[in-house]
């Protein structure tokens, strides 16, 4: 068998999108899977759309992803250049576009950008220009003397008008459509660069690409790029083309939205692991019902013929859950790490925010999310005595300020404000009384933290805010109950 090689092969036009992730995701399990090579490849032949810095972004990238390459501009495997504009140089594609020159699959088209704009035409709202052929009839003295005049021009695929192609997708099966909507495509453009469309035939033959892993808007063009193959007698390889990801509102994900590239979600304070993850399932899944699949696991369960031809809905619900579910299993250093930034934001006292960060690694979703857990910590805020009424505790605004009332002594008393100690001073004191747990806690928690919903427990806030803070609180709160 033929080892599987698959390639991504990048624009530098910006960061990375996510249905471009998940291109670069498939190609490497497709190919990881059967033990095969994954190829990185920097197609910069679009100068005018072209990013400075955006090549850095592709690596940077690829390496937070795990999808490390096999052979790419930083690694030759013997197939390089692997940047297209070095290939350029080199005058690769001129030299294959004129061989299909010689066949009669192309020809030289010299005919001016007013030309051009006088075919086009208005399809249900859609601005559309289709070539017409005409400088397929000039004749050789013409086009010899138009080559010799220096006038500008293009090298145009020379597609049948009349009859059907057919091509076949492993996910779409066999797909025929009339050659009359096979458009001439241009192969080499006026400024001597080859189209992304023909470079990319070029380069996945001589690159010995057997899968070729994209967007399902290529579809199309399918029937193009596979005329090219039969031109020059090479082995068209396998069509994997991948779902439309849609937004909630089933309409195509865009920039617009603000989360549809990796690095926006990565600001957004989701971890690249989750991100892989999500991705993944953006329109392929697994034979079970399971949802978390680190990218080893992907690469061993990964069958490219479970890719869905629906469109994949990126529910940013479902990311969160599965991000939130991420950062629960992180190692606690790791989450530090990550965390640590966002506390620092928040909290600018002598606290210990490395047990404030083990406190809301299991309370949160996105990172983000940290600042309204922990923002009490920091300063106090004002909040309504009805937060001391909790009926599942028995607590009510006169009962909460009575037990203020007992316990701030035995709190002024003890000096050890561990966890553990202050915990213990507590229930001892709640046997005594025949209080319920609750019945003590949470008035106390109410007066430490002025909130609802906190990521720990009234002895573990004691144990960060220190004695002094912790009884200037109570105070606050037995003062504000008695008014």
């Amino acid at each position: 068998m033929t080892k599987i090689r698959t390639r991504y092969a990048p624009s530098p036009t910006g960061r990375m999108h996510v249905g471009n992730l998940r291109t670069a995701l498939y190609a490497y399990l497709i190919a990881k899977h059967e033990g095969g090579d994954f190829l990185l490849r920097i197609e910069d032949t679009d100068q005018e759309r072209y990013v400075e810095g955006a090549t850095e972004i592709i690596y940077k990238t690829l390496e937070e992803t795990g999808l490390i390459h096999d052979e790419g501009p930083d690694k030759d495997g013997g197939y390089g250049p692997y940047v297209q504009s070095e290939r350029q140089k080199e005058g690769l594609y001129l030299k294959y576009a004129k061989e299909l020159i010689d066949k009669k699959q192309a020809y030289y088209c010299f005919c001016t950008p007013e030309r051009l704009n006088s075919l086009r035409s208005n399809v249900n709202g859609e601005e559309i220009m289709k070539y017409d052929k005409h400088c397929l009839s000039l004749t050789e003295e013409e086009i010899k003397k138009n080559l010799e005049s220096g006038i500008p021009y293009v090298i145009r695929q020379n597609n049948p008008a009349t009859g059907t192609t057919t091509f076949h997708d492993d996910i779409y099966g066999d797909i025929t459509v009339d050659n009359l909507e096979l458009d001439d495509m241009v192969l080499i453009k006026s400024d001597g660069y080859p189209t992304y469309n023909f470079a990319n035939v070029v380069d996945d033959h001589l690159m010995g690409i057997t899968h070729v892993v994209r967007g399902n808007e290529y579809l199309s063009s399918s029937p193009k790029y596979n005329r090219l193959y039969e031109a020059f007698g090479w082995e068209i390889p396998t069509y994997v083309h991948c779902p439309l990801i849609t937004n909630e509102e089933h309409k195509k994900l865009s920039k617009r939205s603000g989360h549809s590239s990796f690095e926006d979600l990565i600001e957004q304070g989701y971890v690249a692991e989750a991100i892989v993850n999500f991705v993944a399932l953006l329109g392929w899944s697994p034979e079970d019902d399971r949802e978390i699949f680190s990218l080893k696991e992907l690469v061993e369960v990964f069958d490219y013929k479970h890719i869905s031809k629906s469109p994949a809905v990126f529910d940013m619900v479902k990311l969160s859950w599965m991000n939130g579910e991420y950062l629960k299993k992180m190692d606690e250093e790791a989450f530090f790490k990550l965390a640590k930034p966002y506390i620092d934001k928040v909290i600018t006292k002598p606290l210990d925010i490395r047990k404030i960060a083990n406190m809301v690694k299991t309370r949160i979703e996105v990172l983000p999310q940290i600042a309204d857990h922990i923002d009490f910590f920091e300063e106090l805020p004002q909040y309504d005595i009805s937060m001391y009424t909790h009926k599942k505790m028995k607590t009510d605004s006169k009962n909460s300020l009575e037990l203020l009332k007992e316990v701030l002594p035995i709190l002024e008393t003890t000096d050890d404000y561990s966890n553990d100690n202050l915990f213990g001073i507590l229930s001892a004191f709640g046997k005594e009384h025949e209080y319920k747990t609750g019945f003590i806690m949470w008035p106390i928690r109410t007066a430490l933290s002025g909130k609802q919903m906190t990521p720990a427990g009234a002895t573990e806030i004691m144990e960060i805010l220190g004695k002094d803070e912790s009884i200037k609180r109570i105070k606050i709160g037995i003062d504000k109950l008695q008014q």
